[in-house]
Parts: C-alpha cells; structure tokens; sequence
C-alpha cells in the first residue's frame, strides 16, 4: 500500500513540476516546419512525406519541390582491418667478458601476434657486426632466424669474441629492430 502511494505522488510531482515549467512538451511534426520555417533557421525545410509537394519562396519567386522518384538503397560496408607485427620485448643483455672469452648469449623476442604467412617476415637490426669498444675491430655479432614464423622468436643469439676487445671498461650499445616484409 505505501508503495502504491508513493508510486501516486512520485506520478503528480513530476505532472505538477512539468506542467509549471514547461518541460513536458510534444515534437515538432513536418508539418509544423512547412508551415512556420523560421523554426530552425539554417536548417532546410523537405517534404515530411515523399508524396507531398514543397513550396518555397526564393528571392521572390516560389520554386516547387516534387519528389518523382525515391529509391531504397542498402549499403553494406566491410573493412578489413590489418594490425601490423611488432616487436613487444626490450633485450638488455649484459655481459663480463675476462680476457679472451668467447660468449654466446641467447635472447627471445616476443612479437604482438602470431605471423599471418610464413616465411614473409624478417628482422633487420641496425647493426648486425658491432665494434663494442670502438677500437676498429668487430668483436659482437647478432645472430637472428631468417623468417619470423613463430610469436615467440627463440633462436637469437649474441655472440663475444673477446679477444677483439682491446678497450677496458664498461661499453653500451643500443641497437634498434624493425621487422621488415620479405623481399621478391
């Protein structure tokens, strides 16, 4: 029963608050632009149904709008869309070569997908063969699979050829990766 009556009043309030303030009113049909079309300036007035006929006043003369012909017309709209291979992972390799070592130091790179064709995608480094310490010898090689084929690229490597590192101390090279459509 409260509920009834709390349902009522909540229904005349919202009637009385309405009906003060003028919130509640009806749409405007077609027909009440045709006959007033200074009730939205700027927009332009059309027939509201394919049958009627439009009179409109321009610069003095009365120009006719009559509809002969209406089509239906379904449109059907397909996008494909491609979302490019990238590479997710950053590689930090660090490395204490002694002396004349040797190192090989494997890494993985994680790709954003798995590849849509085999054999397609290839990874191009900035520099492949890298003089670490600057002294004109190549001393750092990248070893990389030719193809991307999997999301998860394992078989990378870095290799450290000590006895080319004639420069004491600690040596940083950033190299970047792009992955690159195959050629041919």
């Amino acid at each position: 029963m409260k509920k009834l009556l709390v349902l009522i009043l909540l229904i005349l309030s919202c009637n009385v608050f309405t009906n003060d303030y003028g919130i509640a009113t009806l749409p405007l049909l077609p027909e009440d632009y045709q006959k007033d079309p200074n009730l939205l300036p700027g927009i332009p007035v059309i027939p509201g149904l394919p049958s009627e006929e439009l009179v409109v006043e321009n610069s003095g003369e009365e120009v006719k709008w009559i509809l002969e012909n209406s089509y239906t017309i379904n449109l059907d709209t397909k996008v494909k869309v491609v979302v490019p291979l990238e590479i997710l992972t950053d590689v930090e390799i660090k490395a204490l070569v002694i002396d004349n070592q040797e190192l090989t130091i494997p890494f993985q790179l994680e790709m954003n997908k798995e590849p849509d064709r085999q054999n397609f995608y290839t990874l191009n480094y900035s520099e492949k063969e890298i003089d670490i310490d600057g002294d004109g010898q190549i001393d750092t090689f990248i070893y990389s699979p030719k193809y991307i084929n999997k999301k998860v690229i394992t078989d990378n490597y870095l290799y450290i050829d000590g006895k080319n590192i004639s420069n004491e101390g600690v040596h940083k090279k950033k190299i970047y990766i792009t992955v690159e459509l195959r050629e041919g």
